[in-house]
């Protein structure tokens, strides 16, 4: 196990640079889809349903394959990370929608008519009003979805990316060490899910006292 250390150290980091970054494109998606969504703007919000409807239904490892087999048959490339980083970002955008549309539905109705009242535009009333209330209500599903999409890295071994469960696979066909190769990669999710999930747990705390004005 000492030995393998440093290949599981390198894979720790591959899994933690792909999860964050393909994190942050869904959050980038999921809240634009979700504005499309909340103000239901003409043929955006037909697209965006396709979209949702094709990315949910859709098995990660199967947009994968797409990206990294299908498209080069029509002359688009990527590398394996960067399939790695867009299949989780169209998976995770589609989770990250629901669970913001989710929050700005929960925003009272009155506040935001007040808004409009005031002479507020409709960025404006996002920006101020819709957007802070609606992050705090999303909290615990933003970051039940942050933890699925890491777990969901563990299906980029199907195009030959070298996070923790690749690793893990080879390290077992060179030395057979089973239960030690399969301790190191349960010790290496632990590594990453459990501080933010200790995180998380505290940010929906301190959210929901904020909401009472504590």
């Amino acid at each position: 196990m000492t030995e393998v250390l440093p290949f599981y150290k390198t894979a720790l980091w591959v899994t933690l640079k792909l999860a964050g970054i393909g994190i942050v494109f869904a959050i980038s998606i999921g809240l634009l889809c979700s504005v499309i969504q909340y103000f239901k703007i003409r043929i955006l919000t037909n697209i965006v349903r396709v979209y949702l409807e094709v990315a949910r239904n859709t098995p990660l490892l199967i947009q994968l394959f797409f990206l990294y087999y299908g498209l080069p048959k029509i002359g688009i490339m990527f590398s394996e990370e960067q399939c790695g980083i867009i299949g989780l970002a169209f998976l995770g955008g589609s989770y990250m929608a629901e669970v913001f549309r989710s929050g700005m539905e929960a925003v009272s109705k009155t506040q935001v008519e007040t808004g409009k009242a005031i002479g507020l535009s409709n960025t404006q009333l996002m920006r101020y009003i819709i957007i802070p209330q609606a992050i705090s209500y999303s909290v615990p599903g933003f970051g039940a979805n942050c933890i699925f999409l890491i777990k969901e890295t563990s299906v980029f071994s199907g195009i030959a990316i070298f996070e923790l469960t690749n690793t893990t696979k080879n390290l077992m066909g060179i030395f057979y060490k089973t239960n030690e190769a399969l301790l190191m990669l349960v010790i290496g999710y632990l590594i990453i899910l459990l501080p933010l999930s200790l995180f998380l747990t505290w940010l929906e705390r301190r959210v929901r006292h904020a909401e009472f004005g504590n």
